[in-house]
């Protein structure tokens, strides 16, 4: 029997909106850069149409060896606060029906990748979705310690999401 083309892409398409339905708890971590907003849009598209789903953003004060974890460090945590407020608001732009809740926390860790798969496994979220940037790092192009860390021990999902820098390839 010969199946059209149109019917398997139907089939597929049918297929990964079950799949994406799953994902009714997703983390975004946000960290005040340029992938903050589409990471927050790209959780938005995937949740759409799925039902209520529950949106934690978090972000992640990382502390220095030499201070204790429950140091007071006034100015970043007022800058992430202000991160953290800003992507709760662009959150709560997207169609009426998107989150059924948002949730917004601002940790304090050694390691930000650590961080984002604990509160992953305490959340018992369905997905991470982590935009990140390419950095230099000794003239070697990398995304640094965040992503092959939270790529090999998170517990559910992860999308990652990379935005090309203007120029970045010339």
């Amino acid at each position: 029997m010969l199946v059209s083309r149109a019917s398997r892409v139907r089939q597929m398409d049918e297929r990964l909106r079950k799949d994406v339905a799953l994902y009714r708890r997703l983390l975004v971590p946000v960290n005040g850069d340029r992938t903050d907003f589409p990471a927050i849009d790209l959780a938005a598209h995937i949740s759409a149409g799925s039902g209520p789903s529950e949106l934690t953003l978090i972000y992640v004060v990382e502390v220095p060896q030499q201070f204790s974890l429950d140091t007071e460090l006034p100015e970043v945590i007022r800058s992430g606060e202000e991160i953290i407020a800003r992507a709760e608001e662009h959150a709560d732009d997207k169609e009426p029906d998107t989150w059924n809740r948002v949730n917004s926390a601002l940790l304090q860790a050694r390691f930000a990748a650590a961080a984002i798969v604990d509160e992953a496994i305490e959340r018992g979220s369905d997905l991470i979705v982590l935009g990140i940037a390419n950095q230099l790092v000794h003239g070697v192009l990398t995304q640094g310690k965040t992503l092959p860390y939270v790529l090999q021990n998170a517990p559910c999902d992860v999308i990652v999401l990379r935005r090309a820098t203007e120029g970045e390839f010339e």
